[in-house]
């Protein structure tokens, strides 16, 4: 009997679990003005199993939102040339994106689950954001849409 050993692409790193590439959860486009927490984000994200498509202000999360698929957007709420609160709008009244899911992130107090039902937000959540938070809540609102 002889066991099935798989086959590292590259012979000097190991093929463990840890470094298999993970599942793909679907696409999600990233939007998110601070470097250094976009970063992090991304790899949360992409540590779960979703491929990511980052911008760095709303305008180019709108622009990206238009010419990419994605699944779902997770946006900072305050960003310069669009914020996210604009872009969850132009989201909702656009005929081919209106039903994408959003996360909507701030650092500011966490407000009332209506201002966000106003902004047609799917989730708000506050800053610093729990990994396991976020890829929950992206989870779930893949699956129902």
């Amino acid at each position: 009997m002889s066991a099935q050993v798989a086959i590292s692409p590259n012979p000097t790193i190991p093929l463990t679990p840890d470094a298999l590439p993970p599942q793909d959860l679907g696409t999600v486009l990233l939007v998110e003005d601070d470097g250094a927490i976009r970063r992090y984000l991304e790899v949360i994200l992409h540590r779960a199993g979703f491929k990511v498509i980052s911008a760095s202000d709303g305008l180019q999360g709108m622009k990206a939102a238009l010419i990419s698929g994605v699944d779902a957007v997770v946006t900072d709420a305050v960003m310069p040339h669009l914020n996210g609160y604009e872009l969850c709008r132009f989201l909702r009244r656009h005929p081919k994106l209106s039903r994408v899911p959003v996360v909507l992130l701030s650092g500011l107090e966490h407000q009332a689950p209506e201002v966000a039902d106003a902004d047609n937000a799917d989730v708000y959540l506050s800053k610093p954001v729990r990994p396991e938070e976020l890829t929950d809540n992206l989870t779930r609102l893949m699956k129902a849409a």
